[in-house]
């Protein structure tokens, strides 16, 4: 699912692959997914672009028979190509609009609109789709492939074994959620619901006018986990229900309203409309808005209102039966991370004593007040991302030229929303990406600079153009690892900070390793309280250990952390992995390493989980001419 990168929409249940596709419109942070580059290319070989590397497995035959392993190859591309199709054929309309901007021209039919479907039913049947799947798969032999497709094949393995690792716990599953949930990502994916045709404001319209049932489908989910005794907390339904209010909006003069106003003017330059066509479209978007969409809000909070008292516990996932186990999976399907827990929770703190170690270093250095208050030059956003594009020039490999645009979130909005976000664009329009920054947040306009390094340039922006563009195949093209995205953005994040961007000799240095101390005790925190089992109070120590924070903070910290479990490991852990490739790098070659090698390297695998990253790491490391 692809969009608000860093948080995940929770894709419905029918789904054969369920999140291992990210099929479209719903993903990730709440912390916070070709027309100028050739839309041919998503389906062409990858033609030696600078950073290319052998992926050759080690256990590869010696020299097979060509006709055999070009019929390997051929069969592959077709079994790839064909879960593209199909899995995009039986998406829901948003999910299939947010991927392709034109799905006809891959032979895919549009089909009725819909938002799908998500019930207890849907999800158990994906298990068992994704077995069968499995075993499909299991039928090629990985060393018969090219490069690429052996990097794909790994990749779809490692993702279907991780979502079988969710076979009978489905009741487990948060599609509610206080900032990431559907109800809060659904609106902006509605407002930005793109019209390349006068076929799409009637599917829009369509949408708009479904949200109630979908809700309902939801609603009787929520009611089959509190039967099962897996209801959310009063706290947490609070949450929800604080984030449904917000959409409570003016039938009429809303955001939406606004965003449906600009689109049909778009459209305008393309697609000639009567007055006659203008004026019924606005009169079904108010009555669809006025009809269907509050009254869905309205159902859910009358909902959630009716689960109070019904959560069985208000700490973390442990203290459910199953409840650990569920933690385990969520770790490896989101963040997608290569260690286990106990192996993430030493490299979290690793991570953190070496900040630590480094800070004091600097602060000894440069005790001025100007390393921690220090501010960046540059506050407009359009010129920070122009000015992160010139200063990334030589240490990340060039990507296409490609447009995008900067929204704000709606003032009404700025308390359910994260501090900024990226949508993704469609796989084969590249140029339609689009960046919101919410004002509504404290720190928003001293830590813009590397807030759009993270969504922008060279984060998620950035990666999405280059992995989608080098993509042999339409599957290769949307498959998505949230770890990997956010690993990535949390990256380049910190090494924005010590770009020539104003501030002295020491600060920007200062600044990142703070954040990167800050995520590791976060994530730290996130396992003490949904494996290890931390009380409220477990939880508040270990915080002033190593924070100043009033007892308010505390608390949200705590809550956040609940609603939202390994959501922080996503951007701690998947930091931590491609921090330590890269050192290990470093220290392996030496003079020959090359920070652009490196970056190129990672990028052309594409966001692949870490299990998989590391093992063609590995590869890479071992044939480099300076290992």
């Amino acid at each position: 699912m692809y969009t608000l990168q860093a948080c995940p929409y929770r894709k419905n249940g029918q789904s054969r692959l369920r999140y291992v596709l990210y099929l479209a419109a719903f993903v990730c942070f709440l912390l916070l997914f070709l027309t100028g580059c050739r839309r041919e290319r998503l389906i062409q070989p990858h033609d030696g672009e600078t950073g290319a590397f052998c992926l050759a497995s080690e256990s590869s035959r010696e020299h097979p028979e060509e006709a055999v392993q070009t019929q390997a190859q051929a069969a592959f591309q077709q079994f790839t190509e064909q879960i593209f199709r199909e899995e995009l054929s039986a998406a829901s309309t948003l999910d299939l609009h947010y991927t392709l901007a034109y799905p006809e021209r891959f032979g895919i039919e549009a089909g009725t609109p819909t938002l799908g479907s998500y019930s207890l039913t849907g999800l158990i049947e994906a298990s068992a789709a994704a077995e069968d799947l499995k075993e499909q798969l299991e039928e090629f032999d990985p060393s018969l492939l090219s490069p690429k497709q052996q990097v794909l094949y790994d990749t779809l393995k490692e993702s279907l074994n991780t979502t079988l690792m969710a076979k009978g716990l489905e009741l487990y599953e948060q599609p509610l959620a206080p900032t990431i949930g559907t109800q809060a990502q659904l609106p902006i994916l509605l407002s930005e619901y793109a019209f390349y045709s006068r076929e799409d404001v009637d599917d829009y319209l369509a949408l708009i006018e479904e949200t109630d049932e979908y809700f309902r489908q939801l609603l009787v989910f929520e009611n089959q986990k509190a039967e099962a005794g897996l209801a959310p907390s009063d706290s947490s339904i609070d949450g929800i229900i604080a984030s449904c209010e917000s959409y409570l909006i003016d039938p009429e003069n809303n955001f939406l309203t606004e965003t449906f106003e600009t689109r049909l003017a778009e459209l305008e330059s393309s697609v000639p409309l009567t007055q006659e066509e203008k004026d019924g479209c606005r009169m079904r978007h108010a009555a669809a808005i006025r009809d269907h969409f509050i009254p869905a809000y309205q159902l859910l909070i009358d909902g959630m209102n009716s689960l109070k008292g019904k959560g069985i516990q208000d700490g973390g996932l442990c203290g459910l039966k199953d409840g650990r186990q569920y933690y385990e999976y969520l770790v490896k399907s989101g963040p997608g991370l290569s260690y286990s827990i106990p192996e993430l929770k030493k490299a979290l703190a690793e991570k953190m004593e070496k900040d630590l170690e480094t800070l004091g270093r600097l602060f000894e250095e440069n005790p001025s007040p100007d390393v921690m208050d220090a501010a960046f030059s540059l506050a407009d956003p359009q010129m920070i991302l122009e000015d992160l594009k010139q200063q990334m020039t030589g240490r990340f490999p060039e990507i296409p030229d490609c447009t995008y645009e900067i929204r704000y979130v709606p003032q009404y909005l700025e308390e359910t929303l994260s501090p900024a976000f990226y949508l993704t664009a469609p796989a084969d329009n590249l140029n339609r990406n689009i960046i919101y920054i919410n004002n509504g947040y404290s720190d928003s306009t001293d830590s813009l600079y590397t807030t759009l390094a993270h969504e922008g340039f060279p984060g998620h922006l950035y990666q999405t153009v280059y992995s989608r563009f080098h993509a042999e195949s339409p599957l290769a093209a949307i498959l998505s690892c949230s770890g990997a995205n956010e690993g990535w953005a949390t990256y380049v994040e910190n090494l924005a900070c010590q770009f020539d961007n104003g501030l002295p000799e020491g600060a920007g240095q200062y600044r990142a390793c703070l954040r990167s101390f800050s995520l590791c005790a976060y994530g730290l925190l996130d396992i003490g309280i949904h494996y290890d089992g931390w009380s409220k109070e477990q939880a508040a120590q270990f915080i002033q250990t190593w924070f100043q924070a009033e007892e308010s903070v505390t608390d949200e910290i705590w809550q956040t952390i609940l609603d939202a479990p390994a959501n922080y490991l996503e951007y701690a852990g998947g930091y931590v992995e491609l921090m330590e490739m890269r050192e290990e790098a470093e220290q392996r070659l030496g003079d020959d390493f090359s920070e652009k090698e490196f970056h190129t390297f990672y990028l052309d695998l594409g966001p692949v989980p870490f299990s998989v990253a590391r093992k063609y790491f590995s590869l890479w490391l071992s044939q480099h001419p300076g290992a």
